[in-house]
């Protein structure tokens, strides 16, 4: 799934992405950055994930900086 940040939060880690596909918002963790060097995103930035239920949450993981085609 691919998406563009919304708010991150490089203090705590913590942000929203918004999916492309249907716009619901995400919540992220920058822990889940997949083999990434970075380890901090910014508002606007596109990245690919994965969604996993968490407590009842949609939650980002294995996020990947970028876009799929490119």
């Amino acid at each position: 799934m691919q998406g563009v940040v919304k708010i991150f939060d490089p203090s705590t880690g913590f942000g929203i992405v918004v999916s492309d596909t249907d716009r619901t918002e995400v919540f992220l963790d920058a822990a889940s950055l997949d083999g990434s060097i970075f380890r901090s995103l910014r508002q606007g930035q596109r990245i690919i994930f994965d969604i996993d239920d968490v407590r009842g949450n949609a939650t980002a993981r294995q996020i990947r900086v970028g876009s799929e085609g490119t």
